[in-house]
Parts: structure tokens; C-alpha cells; sequence
């Protein structure tokens, strides 16, 4: 599913790769769009596509010119077409629609969030295209499927999340039997410091403060709980082939090393920086070559002290979840996933605490028990949809946050 990690040679210049970004309204998309507009002669942005904001894609269609854009919301087909008449952009709506740009490109980013992103990205591994994944939830819940869409076309997975995109880093040229084991790192989020007895009072806005990153509300509340985290480590086992035992978790609150390599003989690689997505992303896009860009550069002598501590299971247990959904394997994941975005909804919505998010998890988790398989889309669907049934029903018995 990865590349061959030992360094190809060099892609000609004069070839722009040609690019599709999913999510392209999104936080990853933006900044997508922001490190093509870099390189123009290297990227060329081939088409857009987003979930519902048909403004928004509007405006980045008008500016990048892409070939075409999609509309996830098939409601939103009219607006965004009558916005962009003239403009010679084709437009298209339906989820259909976005998997087929996933099909009809080199490189595919695929940052769609949720689950939602499944569809396109085996759409562009069927298709035999370079997925420069920022959507994790498509190894969490289709991991299999999509490596063996992988194995069967010679599709590649390039990961865009920060922490994967650094092991990659580290891993290229190295023997894959050479590799102890795999460390994460984590910010901890906002609560790494705060007492564990308070935790019933957190607020959402509380939990949007994150203190290193700028990302969705989504995702900023699973780092709060540490699930980011725990759907990271699912996803590390699905890109490298490591079972989990040799995949850890290190809570590094400065978040500037990414994840470390350890290897047989007692070495460690680490790659390190500022918390930029707009790094990784590049990497995505340009591997194997390094394209030099105006980056922020890690200031050595300001860095201070790095610190790094074990993570406390106790206060977050959304990462021992994903842990045993990892083992148990088959619809496990998919159940967790599922739960979990049902859980933190309700968390945004005030209808429940936060530390009533890891009880909604593990409801939901139930609906993996009685999954008949995990091998199709359809089932895969159908697990998610009673992981979802059971995470709404269990949130409807607590008392009101």
C-alpha cells in the first residue's frame, strides 16, 4: 500500500502532477490549495470537490480554475453551477460524482472527513492513483479494503496526518525488518495537565482550545479525548504492516517532534518541526523529490526543552478503545469510529458530557459483535449504522450535560 520505500528517481519537472483534492473546503484542502499555488509548475489542480459548502467551493473553483467541480449535496447542484457559468469549470454533484474525480486522477487528496471519505478513496486505489490520505477514518474502518484495492491496481498511500507523514519520513531507505517499533507522538491536547476530576465539567469550547493546532472541531475534540490518537495508531498498522504491540504512544506536549522510529539495533529517527500541515502535505505531493518552500523553520535555539511522558489510560480511555478495537479487528474499528462521531456530535451539542464520550464508544461497539463480516463496503456500512444506532440510544439515557 506504500510506496517501494527505497528512493525512486527523480519524476521529470516539466510533468505537473495532476491533482484532485476531496475536501477541498476543509482545513486540509485549504492549505492544499495553498501549497499548490507554490508550485504551478509542478501541481496542476485538476478538480475540487466538497461535502455541502457550495459557496466556498465557488470561490476556490473561480480562483484555481480547476477542470471540474463536485457537490457532494446533490441539493447544491444549481447554486454552485449558476455561480460558476462562464467560468468553463464542469460541474457535478453526488457522492457518485466525487468518486469519480477520485478515479480520474494522478495524485488524489483525499481529505474528506469521517467515514464519508471511504467511497472516494478506494474509488482513486481501484484506480490505481497516488492517495495522499488525510482521512484516517478510511484505514480505521476499510483498511483491508483498501490494501487489497492497493494490491490490485498499484495504487500507493502517501499519508498527509502529520504524525504518519513523519514515520514515512523516517522509514524511506530503511529495511522493513529492521523496524523495532513504531512511536507516535502526542500533544495531549488541552486537558494533558488538567485534574482528572474535573473532567465532567469540561466544556466544548474548552475543548476547541488546542494549544499546538489549527484543525476541525472533529478532530480537535478526539485529541482532547486522545481517540485522535487511538484512530492513529489503527491507521499506522494498516500504512506499515505493524502489529499493534510495536506501535506506541508518547504524549510530547511542544509537538515538535512528529513520531519517532526505533530500529533492531537500539537507534531511534525522529523527524521534527513546526506544527505545519502545509509540510506534510507537500511531502504528499511532491515525494520523492523535496521541493523547496517558504516554510516556517524550526528555530533550534528557541525550542527549549522537549519533553515527552507516557499517556494516562485512566484519564483517556478513548486510546485503550481503540487499542482493543485494533486486536479484536474485523467491524471493530468501523464500530469505534462510527461511535465515536456519533459521541462527539453529541458532546459539540451539549446534550452530554465529555468524559461521557468514551461510554458512548463503547456502546456503540457493541454493534461489532453481531457484524456477519467486515470484507464488503455494504457491511462495513451496516456496522457503522448500528454502531451509530447504539451510540444515539445509549447518549438519549444520560442525564443532560
Amino acid at each position: 500500500m506504500l510506496p517501494d520505500l527505497r528512493p525512486p528517481p527523480p519524476r521529470p519537472s516539466s510533468a505537473p502532477r495532476e491533482v484532485a483534492v476531496l475536501g477541498s473546503t476543509g482545513s486540509i484542502g485549504r492549505q492544499t490549495l495553498e501549497v499548490a499555488a507554490l508550485f504551478p509548475e509542478r501541481v496542476r489542480v485538476r478538480s475540487l470537490a466538497a461535502g455541502a459548502g457550495w459557496e466556498a467551493l465557488a470561490e476556490q473553483a473561480r480562483r484555481v480554475r480547476p477542470a471540474r467541480a463536485v457537490i457532494a449535496d446533490e441539493g447544491a447542484y444549481v447554486p454552485l453551477r449558476d455561480a460558476l457559468a462562464g467560468t468553463g469549470v464542469e460541474v457535478a454533484a453526488g457522492d457518485d460524482a466525487v468518486a469519480a474525480l477520485a478515479a480520474d486522477a494522478e495524485v488524489v487528496v483525499a481529505a474528506v472527513v469521517g467515514v464519508a471519505g471511504l467511497a472516494s478513496t478506494l474509488a482513486a486505489a481501484r484506480a490505481g492513483a497516488r492517495v495522499a490520505l488525510a482521512n484516517k477514518e478510511s484505514l480505521v474502518v476499510g483498511g483491508a479494503l483498501v490494501a487489497a484495492a492497493c494490491a490490485e491496481s498499484g495504487a500507493v498511500v502517501v499519508p498527509v496526518d502529520s504524525e504518519h507523514s513523519a514515520l514515512f519520513q523516517c522509514l524511506v531507505g530503511e529495511d522493513p525488518a529492521s523496524v523495532e517499533r513504531l512511536l507516535l507522538t502526542a500533544s495531549g491536547g488541552p486537558f494533558r495537565d488538567r485534574p482528572a476530576r474535573t473532567f465532567d465539567a469540561i466544556t466544548p469550547a474548552e475543548a476547541l482550545r488546542h494549544p499546538n493546532w489549527s484543525m476541525g472541531a472533529k478532530v480537535t475534540v478526539d485529541s482532547a479525548t486522545m481517540m485522535n490518537k487511538g484512530l492513529e495508531v489503527i491507521e499506522a498498522h494498516w500504512l506499515f504492516g505493524v502489529e499493534p504491540e510495536r506501535i506506541g504512544v508518547v504524549v510530547h506536549p511542544q509537538s515538535v517532534v512528529h513520531s519517532v522510529v526505533e530500529f533492531v539495533d537500539g537507534s531511534s529517527k525522529a523527524q521534527l518541526g513546526v506544527p505545519d500541515m502545509k509540510v506534510p502535505i507537500q511531502v504528499a505531493l511532491s515525494y520523492p523529490e523535496r521541493w523547496p518552500a517558504p516554510h516556517e523553520r524550526l528555530d533550534w535555539p528557541a525550542a527549549g526543552p522537549l519533553d515527552f511522558v507516557a499517556p494516562d489510560p485512566e484519564r483517556f480511555p478513548c486510546l485503550t478503545l481503540a487499542y482493543d478495537a485494533l486486536r479484536a479487528g474485523g467491524a471493530a474499528p468501523a464500530a469505534l469510529n462510527a461511535a465515536n462521531e456519533v459521541a462527539v456530535a453529541r458532546f459539540l451539542d451539549g446534550a452530554v458530557r465529555f468524559t461521557d464520550v468514551p461510554r458512548l464508544v463503547e456502546a456503540g461497539m457493541r454493534a461489532a459483535d453481531a457484524a456477519g463480516g467486515a470484507g464488503t463496503l455494504g457491511a462495513l456500512r451496516a456496522v457503522d449504522a448500528e454502531a451509530r444506532r447504539l451510540a444515539a440510544e445509549a447518549a438519549r439515557s444520560l442525564q443532560p450535560a
